[in-house]
């Protein structure tokens, strides 16, 4: 089992900077535990997002030789992707593509055939630079906007993105918070029989009283990728519920010891981090 711990998006959305020298200790303190991978910072315009306009110095400042996470960057372009690929250090890129036309003009002013051709650029350049494209299909468990979706509309773009930019890793994103185990179970299903060669992730946001029914549908399903997040914090500007927020990664720990799977994750430093994620987000 893979558990993404993604600080990046914990922070994304706070109102507050947190200064950079806090960036560094933190995602220090992450790289220790043993995560299988830190989705750490974005290359996106800082009017965007401007929380993480540090991210390349937060980079420069990061010790990994006794870790053995990888490093996931989040972009939403080409030209993210050129700057993110400037970085040894960097394992995966992270790009967001949503079933829905009216959120991929939302999220990334683009449309979906326009996103398809970034794609296939940016999987160009990963493949030249010796990257892997993680593809974060957004939307994937319903769409507020009145468009059709179902499992079948998630798969039929899934199908395009590994047939014909062979990308090896989708991450099933409950972008709007709405997650639950009926349509949680259905996606994965269809989405690891039709593609048994993909990793298929989850990135679900959850309320504290739900997390274990959602993780539980994805496992039962045959998913092994989860996002997460200490404490929660992050996840859904969009979600109605205020208690809404990314899938606690120490609750997946949990989860996946009470599964007797050795989760390889060292305690003390995990105290060590939700401690100062408490501080830090906040």
């Amino acid at each position: 089992m893979k558990i993404v711990e993604c600080p990046r998006d914990a922070m994304q959305g706070l109102h507050h900077f947190v200064e950079t020298k806090d960036k560094i200790e933190y995602i220090n303190l992450l790289l220790q535990i043993g995560f299988d991978t830190i989705d750490f910072g974005s290359f996106v315009s800082p009017k965007s997002i401007p929380q993480l306009r540090d991210t390349a110095e937060v980079l420069n400042s990061l010790d990994l030789s006794k870790s053995r996470s990888k490093l996931l960057a989040i972009i939403a372009n080409e030209r993210g992707a050129l700057d993110a690929l400037q970085f040894d250090a960097i394992d995966y890129l992270g790009f967001p593509f949503s079933i829905s036309e009216e959120f991929q003009q939302r999220n990334t002013k683009k449309s979906i055939d326009e996103s398809l051709i970034h794609v296939e650029k940016i999987q160009n350049h990963c493949i030249k630079n010796g990257k892997e494209l993680v593809v974060y299909l957004s939307m994937a468990f319903g769409n507020p906007y009145g468009e059709l979706w179902s499992p079948e509309i998630a798969a039929k773009w899934s199908e395009r993105l590994i047939n014909e930019f062979d990308i090896k890793i989708l991450a099933l994103s409950d972008t709007i918070g709405v997650s639950k185990p009926d349509n949680i179970s259905p996606m994965f299903e269809l989405m690891i029989n039709e593609f048994p060669n993909v990793e298929i992730g989850a990135h679900l946001h959850t309320s504290p009283d739900s997390w274990r029914e959602k993780v539980n549908a994805a496992w039962d399903a045959g998913c092994r990728r989860f996002d997460g997040a200490l404490k929660g914090y992050g996840g859904c500007p969009m979600a109605e519920d205020d208690l809404v927020g990314n899938m606690p990664s120490e609750n997946l720990i949990k989860f996946i010891e009470e599964k007797e799977v050795d989760a390889g994750i060292d305690k003390e430093k995990l105290g060590q981090a939700l401690s100062m994620a408490s501080k830090i987000m906040m």
